[in-house]
């Protein structure tokens, strides 16, 4: 049974309307639709918020007229035509003079669509992640969607691997992968399913393609699922009969690093914190330099939210964070090896969601 929308969040919506006197904001216009679906509970591909002190308003196109009512917590205006030109009309009648947009979230031409209509006086302020602050700490009915999403990813997988046979091509395993996801309950997959063998394993976003999967290889798939709008992530290394050495002491630092990064892993703790201490380890193990992206990234609408668990990054970790701890190395013409879990920060330390073992698994 499908599950319903996330509520809507109307504390989401108060908070946002505190935030309006310090920039001076007599309304903000939300268009991410991740952002929307959190604040409203609708879920469809072409909406516009309007949130003002005094209520919400979600414009959308007549192709969800019947959607938008279902599932929004709030009223809906179904417009034809751009849903910039019906925010401006809005804009007019309400006689609003500072009107915030996210800056990082609407298109230059959508912005330049309401910035050339706007209404003598008014003006369009840019503010930055004001709602993606508000998502970085889940609600319980977040991470129960979540837990579910790990739980179907890991299931989609061990379904997977008694296909998995060397002769058989990187397409072939993303196939399968993503059509387990489905009927394990996902919507869909949360990206493009990674899934690289042998010397591909260097590139930390391969694109599975024709190239098949030959004996005494190395095998790395990077997968999550999209369950009731909510993402999971897990990345996982194989084996298919044997491999030298110094691949196998690779997989062994990287090991050592991921299980580092998690343990540092708790309320208080900074994002660059946890990220430090996984990239300690790899140093430690000569490969500092093999480790190119960061150890981390939140997760949850989105497969990429804040914070980023990366050298830089001062957040503060909050019990309620959903985020990955994902350390790598890549060795250009050998290999490489990244393992990636979905953890929950808690106030005493952290919850590991992916039960999938992360040991070097024979195929």
């Amino acid at each position: 049974m499908k599950r319903p929308p996330l509520r809507a969040v109307p504390e989401g919506v108060r908070l946002l309307v505190e935030r309006f006197p310090e920039w001076k904001l007599d309304a903000l216009l939300v268009s991410a639709l991740p952002n929307i679906r959190y604040l409203t509970g609708f879920t469809g591909s072409n909406a516009l918020l309007a949130i003002t002190p005094g209520g919400v308003l979600l414009f959308t196109d007549p192709r969800y007229d019947i959607q938008a009512r279902e599932q929004a917590g709030c009223p809906v205006k179904v417009v034809r035509g751009p849903l910039t030109a019906a925010a401006n009309a809005w804009i007019a009648r309400q006689r609003l003079k500072r009107v915030g947009f996210e800056k990082s979230r609407l298109l230059y031409s959508d912005y330049a669509a309401l910035k050339e209509a706007l209404p003598l006086g008014a003006s369009l302020i840019a503010v930055a992640g004001w709602v993606e602050q508000l998502r970085m700490v889940k609600s319980e009915e977040e991470i129960g969607r979540i837990r579910q999403s790990v739980l179907t990813n890991s299931a989609a997988l061990a379904a997977s691997l008694p296909r998995i046979r060397a002769g058989i091509s990187e397409n072939d395993v993303a196939a399968e992968l993503e059509y387990q996801m489905r009927l394990h309950g996902a919507e869909k997959a949360a990206f493009d399913t990674i899934v690289a063998a042998g010397e591909r394993t260097a590139l930390p976003h391969a694109e599975p393609g024709p190239r098949l999967i030959e004996a005494n290889q190395l095998l790395l798939i990077d997968m999550g699922a999209s369950q009731a709008g909510y993402a999971s992530d897990m990345t996982r290394m194989f084996v298919l009969g044997k491999i030298g050495g110094r691949l196998r002491g690779i997989f062994n630092a990287v090991r050592k690093a991921q299980l580092a990064g998690i343990d540092s892993v708790r309320a208080g703790v900074t994002a660059g914190q946890v990220d430090r201490r996984a990239r300690q380890v790899l140093q430690s193990e000569g490969l500092g330099k093999a480790f190119v992206h960061s150890t981390g990234h939140g997760l949850g609408l989105e497969i990429h939210e804040a914070p980023r668990i990366g050298k830089k990054d001062k957040t503060a970790l909050r019990a309620g964070m959903v985020i990955t701890i994902e350390p790598g190395a890549y060795i250009d013409g050998l290999g490489g090896v990244r393992i990636e879990d979905t953890v929950l920060v808690t106030s005493t330390g952290c919850e590991v969601l992916t039960p999938t073992p992360k040991e070097l698994i024979s195929l």
